[in-house]
């Protein structure tokens, strides 16, 4: 798969953050205009991961949307997910063999080494991260403008697409376009927002030139 969703975003799922049960959460991510979820629930089993994700594959078809899972191949082969992401740049040939040439694949990369190896082994996009400090990893990232910094001198590196992740919100996900970034990732500041969807909306309208709230 060449081309990454439209609007720019992607939605990652961490039920330990919300405020409502996470299949209520997911429909509000989807009626507020995100076309891509990454279902990121590590302490699930094999079998409960994937009747989570068979599940928002149902609620995703009717918007279109994609919808990945993070670090479990089996289970998105199984499932029939659209792709998968990955910590490491070594597992990209095992999985796009697994999961064939149209799922979309990613790698997670946080230095630029991390980035050139991503690129070199096929994968279909990046998340660099922390851009900013997070709520989901407290204490963990970067000060001032180190984060777009390291943004900046990635997507002048490697021809990959590279999605902004860590403390990414509707007042500075702009600044990552502005950088480079092709797109945006986001997990706690929607995954802990009282209305997520008023939130996805948000950073929505911030991706595509629409501003900030």
């Amino acid at each position: 798969m060449s081309r990454l969703p439209e609007p720019p975003l992607l939605v990652i799922t961490a039920r330990a953050f919300t405020r409502r049960p996470i299949r209520a959460v997911v429909a509000h991510v989807f009626a507020g205009g995100c076309r891509w979820l990454m279902v990121r629930e590590k302490d699930l089993s094999d079998r409960a991961l994937a009747g989570m994700v068979r599940d928002f594959l149902e609620m995703a078809r009717p918007y279109q949307a994609l919808v990945t899972v993070n670090g479990n191949v089996d289970v998105a082969a199984d499932v029939g997910a659209h792709g998968v992401h990955l910590q490491h740049a070594d597992h990209v040939t095992p999985a796009r063999r697994r999961l064939g040439k149209r799922a979309l694949i990613g790698v997670s990369a946080h230095s630029l080494s991390e980035a050139h190896e991503a690129a070199r082994a096929g994968a279909d996009y990046i998340t660099l991260s922390p851009i900013f400090a997070s709520i989901s990893k407290p204490g963990y990232g970067p000060t001032g403008d180190e984060g777009l910094d390291l943004l900046r001198a990635v997507v002048r590196a490697i021809p990959t697409p590279v999605m902004a992740l860590g403390g990414i919100t509707a007042e500075n996900a702009a600044r990552c376009l502005e950088a480079g970034a092709a797109g945006v990732a986001v997990l706690g500041r929607v995954m802990g927002a009282l209305n997520p969807q008023a939130e996805v909306r948000a950073l929505v309208k911030a991706v595509t030139g629409g501003g900030g709230r």
